[in-house]
């Protein structure tokens, strides 16, 4: 059975068997926080449970290596989102350990695109066209770069309000143990 399969037959069933009803909640977050953090398989039921968050408590931003790499792309867009129409007051980013944003090796995704189909010319245009794909699929050196550097574009942004706290969190992936990277209160 494929994954599309299998998910329709068991919605079929969550939605019969009215299993939504404990997750009912409204669309603004109940602790007022925007959460930005990375994709990685890990922190799907993890993060929640180390930061003692339920559903409905927090609007969480997923993306590779919890980066905002385009101040006017659309993690930061979300962001905003959460502050000025759903009453987020605080924002958090939470990188973690182990990611595979750290030390990305660009050259090595660009070879894998070439395997799986990508033309030369296709590569070619997007270069010609001002995209650099070499700086555009780079990580990061280590999660706490990643981290501070997602903070400090946060912070500085011309459209966030004074006064929002943005903290720099770092996730231990296996044990769910939280480092304190910037504490946002003290900025």
């Amino acid at each position: 059975m494929s994954n599309l399969n299998e998910i329709l037959e068991y919605n079929q069933q969550f939605v019969q068997n009215k299993e939504y009803e404990s997750y009912m909640t409204d669309k603004f977050p109940g602790k007022k926080m925007a959460i930005v953090t990375c994709m990685d398989t890990r922190l799907v039921e993890l993060l929640p449970r180390a930061m003692n968050l339920r559903n409905g408590d927090a609007k969480i931003i997923k993306n590779a290596g919890a980066v905002i790499s385009q101040p006017f792309g659309s993690v930061m867009r979300s962001v905003l989102v959460a502050i000025y129409e759903l009453k987020a007051e605080e924002v958090f980013i939470v990188g973690h350990t182990g990611c595979g944003m750290a030390a990305l090796d660009s050259n090595r995704v660009i070879s894998s695109m070439r395997e799986r189909g990508i033309s030369e010319d296709t590569l070619s245009t997007l270069e010609n066209s001002g995209i650099k794909l070499q700086k555009w699929l780079h990580g990061f050196s280590n999660e706490k770069e990643g981290i501070i550097g997602t903070v400090n574009i946060v912070k500085k942004h011309p459209l966030l309000p004074a006064g929002i706290p943005v903290h720099g969190l770092l996730i231990d992936s296996a044990t769910g143990a939280l480092e304190l990277v910037i504490d946002g209160y003290e900025q």
